[in-house]
Formats: structure tokens, sequence, C-alpha cells
């Protein structure tokens, strides 16, 4: 008979002795804070996270497990919004995200309660997440990317540097957005958009053949796209058009119930 496993100690935080942390804060096992970081009160913090040099974690943030924030990220500040009184709001960070330095990530405000950022994701130098943005998983910002309130940013988008967001603009899962584009309508899924203001360059095949996308579904996402943007016929009529022309694979359910949902435009 095999003797009984000791469990293992869980390890403590490791705080650096210029680091002030808020009494109120929680951080988990195994959790490094680095030199002149600043941590206020009501932030959670997932076991294994760390936290580089000068970084500020304002308040009522919650960071997930195996995270890493780097030297002079900003997280959890109040929302950049005139009509924002003071009330409660949360920032959310999901597992293994890594926060490059200098990004700037504000709570939400009364519309929304939230700014969330999903797991897995990439927030690169200085880029810039607005009040009551929610950003999927697997999300890569590149430098500088600027975004204002209420964008979504759904699942495996990658934006590239120095592109500015317009509120309430939703991006579309698996889409890939150029570097230095101005972004201020829809982006579809699966689609590639450049240029400012931007514009449609055809699917994100190269990125969809590395997810595993199966051969049928992107050969009927290349049919969906030459239905919706390459026809002639505007957006209405394709979308009437679609059901008898398309085949019923659930990529191409996602890109048109994306479309029909648009409010501000679609990019084409």
């Amino acid at each position: 008979m095999e003797a009984p496993v000791e469990a293992q100690p869980a390890l403590e935080a490791e705080i650096h002795p210029s680091a002030i942390v808020d009494a109120r804060a929680e951080l988990g096992a195994g959790v490094s804070v680095g030199p002149f970081t600043i941590i206020g009160p009501n932030v959670r913090v997932g076991n294994g996270t760390v936290i580089g040099p000068h970084a500020f974690i304002e308040r009522d943030t919650r960071i997930g497990r195996d995270c890493r924030i780097s030297y002079g990220a900003v997280l959890g500040t109040d929302p950049q919004d005139l009509k924002y009184g003071g009330e409660p709001t949360e920032l959310n960070i999901g597992d293994r995200t890594v926060v490059r330095e200098f990004a700037t990530l504000n709570r939400g405000t009364a519309a929304y309660g939230r700014t969330s950022v999903g797991s897995d994701c990439l927030i690169m130098a200085y880029a810039h997440v607005a009040h009551d943005c929610q950003v999927g998983d697997h999300v890569i910002l590149a430098n500088a990317v600027t975004m204002a309130g209420h964008v979504e940013i759904e699942d495996w988008v990658t934006i590239g540097g120095l592109t500015p967001i317009h509120q309430f603009v939703r991006v579309g899962t698996h889409a890939f957005v150029g570097g230095a584009s101005r972004i201020v309508k829809d982006v579809p899924p699966y689609c590639r958009v450049a240029g400012s203001p931007a514009k449609l360059y055809g699917l994100n095949s190269v990125g969809l053949e590395r997810r595993g996308f199966s051969a049928e579904g992107r050969m009927g996402l290349k049919r969906a796209y030459r239905l919706l943007f390459q026809s002639g016929l505007n957006v209405s009529q394709a979308l009437e058009r679609a059901p008898t022309d398309l085949p019923a694979l659930p990529e191409i359910e996602r890109l048109l119930e994306v479309i029909r949902r648009c409010v501000r435009g679609i990019t084409l």
C-alpha cells in the first residue's frame, strides 16, 4: 500500500518591500509584486500572476491566474468618461493574459458596469482598453491600439498597432485588422481589413487555416464572402439570398448573425 502523498504548502505571495498593497487586496498563492508597484482596494490577483515594477492597479480589479503585468502598466483606473459619477465598477482580466509596458485598462461605467479582457490575450505596450469594452479570449492588441468606450472584440482577433477603434464598434471573431487602420464600423468575423478608413481585403485565410478550420468551413466562408461583398448585391439583398445560396455551417451562421445585428454599419 502506497504512503499518502503529503499536500504541498501553498506558496505565499512575494511582495517587494517598496511596493504598496492595500489591506483589502487579495493576492493568490505564488503571486509576485515588483518594486514600487501600487495595488489598491478590492483588487484580487489569481495564483501565479507576476506583477512587474512600477505598475499601478487602482481598485476593483480582478486578475486571473498566471498573468503577466509589465513595467508601468496601469489597470483599473477611473473611466475617461464625463458621465462617470464615481459609481462602483470593475475591470476583469482572465487567466494567462499578458499586459505589456504602459498599457492602460480602465474600469467600466454605470452603462455596463465593467470592462472585461479574456484569457490568453496579449495587450502590447501603450495599448488602451477604455471603459465598458469587452475583449474576448486569445486576442492580440498590438502596440498603441486605442479603443474608445463600449468596443467589443470577439475571440481570436488580431489588431495591428496604432489602430484607433470608434466607440460601440464590434470586431468579429477571427478577424485581422492591419496596423494604422481607422476602425469606425463593425468588422465582419473571419475577415481582413486595413486602411484609414478601413476597407475589406478578403478572408483571414491564413489565420483560419492555422487555427484548424476545416476545408469545408473555409470554402463555405469563401462562398459567403463572395455573396455578401462581391456579388453586386447590397447587404440586405445578400442576407435574403443567404439561406438558399449558402450551406448551413456554424461559421456562416456566425458571420450572418453578426451582420444582421450590426448597428454602426459594416466595414466594406
